[in-house]
């Protein structure tokens, strides 16, 4: 019998994944940084949505490899690693690539989800491939693998103020109460369309989740 919730969490978890066979054959990165200081910040929606995605799954991503904190579960039948990188946003292509290199998954299994300042906060937008669109984590993942050919899932956090307002303060800035609502739905979205792509249901993904 556990004496503590980690233990009986730890119990829950091991079962979720011992009981299937066979190597990971996806990824699902979320962007961010590391720290409590930016902990609940725009940048960090990634973060977000892969901690809500483990939390569906009983998991944790607390486990300290290929630059980032981790764990594997399985989703529509397939074992899914699930990656919150530690390099800090600019440098995720190297917990990335790491994590394709180990387990020989083409950048194609590699699901990945940021924030974008072009879409309202609750709002989401689901891709099979494409530019960084000026986001320096995906930037950085495209420059390592040599790849845009990954899919990906933008989750909006907003545009800034104003025009000169700092880009950096912006994305680095918390949600307002009212925003941090929005949000909570846009990452309950965000799961159930990460979902449906590990199940090859793109098209289904975009249909129903893009804004």
């Amino acid at each position: 019998m556990p004496h503590s919730l980690d233990a009986l969490f730890a119990k829950i978890s091991s079962q979720n994944t011992s009981k299937y066979a066979g190597p990971v054959e996806y990824i699902i990165v979320g962007l961010g940084n590391p720290g409590k200081e930016y902990e609940n910040t725009r940048h960090n929606v990634g973060f977000m949505a892969v901690d809500m995605l483990a939390q569906k799954y009983s998991v944790r991503a607390d486990k300290l490899k290929f630059k980032s904190l981790c764990c594997d579960t399985v989703i529509a039948s397939k074992r899914v690693l699930l990656m919150k990188p530690s390099t800090y946003m600019n440098l995720s292509g190297q917990a990335v690539t790491e994590a394709m290199q180990f387990y020989k998954i083409p950048i194609e299994n590699v699901l990945v989800i940021s924030d974008d300042i072009s879409l309202d906060v609750g709002k989401l937008r689901c891709r099979r491939k494409g530019s960084d669109g000026g986001h320096n984590g995906l930037k950085n993942i495209i420059y390592l693998t040599g790849k845009d050919t990954f899919p990906r899932i933008k989750l909006g956090v907003g545009k800034k103020p104003n025009p000169e307002y700092n880009l950096a303060d912006w994305v680095l800035s918390k949600f307002t109460d009212d925003e941090a609502l929005k949000l909570k739905d846009a990452l309950t979205a965000a799961v159930d369309c990460a979902e449906l792509i590990i199940d090859g249901k793109m098209d289904e993904a975009m249909n129903r989740h893009n804004s």
